[in-house]
């Protein structure tokens, strides 16, 4: 994850503007290498300023040049809404993460600053974005919306879920999914940001609230959020452990090598099966593992813009 360790140098504990701001820039500049080429974030041309018009896009730096009122016109003039969800339940701060280091992302680094990159390039493109954060409680919601203002206040109210660290217990997703869905009257690109962990009897309950958010033709996008060195690899030092489930408290003691090979073949059978479910419930499912960098997060967006319509 270059960007994070090129960043540490901004201070604080996380600057989550400036960070997606790089990572998307960075991402852009890519893309003509991509399938994405067309893709602009940025003005084609500029007009001539009708008289009636919205002064919206005016670009003052020219008028001050030219004395002349030109408007700037995108390639790409959108209102496309869009609705960020994030699981902060316990097991979403797994790997503990160390303070002030950004080189050691949790789940929950990793999704707040996926939330980050989305939001940039959703303001960039002028399209609305909301967001609903659920953990051991419904804990925030607000509406798809545009503006600046707007937009400040997500990037703070995501900075809050870093800093707070709150030790959560188990959730009931599915319940939050469901009042989610609820509150979400137009057509809008969801984007679910979670880890999947939840009971084996809560399974159907939550693909059934999956499909409650497919509801008034929603399009979602389940990024499923793993460590896949620790959570499906099990690369874990092969001396005497103990290993406590981050949501009930359980506690196992074992050595890793004696239960690699089962626990492994059960997680990918797990994965396999969530896939399947997503697709027969026509849910976009992408593995987001921690580790890695966003061109994942941010090309599922593009795949899923295109198609919007």
């Amino acid at each position: 994850m270059d960007i994070v360790k090129e960043l540490h140098k901004t201070g604080g504990f996380l600057n989550l503007d400036l960070l997606a701001k790089q990572v998307v820039e960075g991402y852009i500049s890519g893309m003509h290498k991509s399938p994405f080429h067309g893709f602009s974030a940025e003005f084609a041309e500029h007009k001539i300023y009708n008289t009636g018009e919205s002064t919206r896009h005016i670009d003052w730096k020219l008028f001050a040049k030219t004395d002349k009122l030109y408007t700037r016109k995108y390639e790409e003039e959108t209102n496309l809404r869009c609705h960020l969800i994030l699981d902060n339940s316990a097991s979403m701060h797994y790997p503990a993460m160390r303070d002030q280091d950004l080189n050691s992302l949790n789940k929950i680094g990793f999704s707040v600053l996926a939330s980050a990159c989305l939001m940039e390039i959703l303001k960039r493109q002028r399209d609305a974005v909301g967001m609903s954060i659920y953990s051991d409680e419904f804990e925030f919601y607000s509406p798809e919306r545009s503006s600046e203002r707007h937009h400040h206040m997500l990037l703070h109210k995501l900075d809050q879920v870093l800093k707070t660290g709150k030790i959560k217990k188990s959730t009931d997703t599915y319940t939050y999914l469901h009042q989610i869905a609820e509150k979400l009257k137009r057509r809008s690109l969801i984007f679910l940001f979670t880890d999947m962990f939840q009971a084996d009897t809560e399974e159907l309950e939550l693909f059934e609230a999956l499909r409650h958010l497919k509801y008034n033709r929603h399009e979602v996008i389940l990024f499923h959020v793993i460590d896949e060195k620790r959570e499906l690899n099990f690369d874990f030092e092969n001396t005497p452990r103990r290993f406590t489930d981050v949501e009930t408290g359980l506690e196992v003691d074992l050595y890793s090598d004696n239960i690699r090979e089962n626990y492994k073949n059960a997680v990918e059978k797990y994965m396999a099966e969530l896939k399947l479910q997503c697709a027969k419930y026509r849910i976009k499912y992408v593995v987001a593992d921690i580790n890695k960098n966003f061109d994942k997060i941010l090309t599922s967006y593009l795949l899923e813009k295109q198609k919007f319509g």
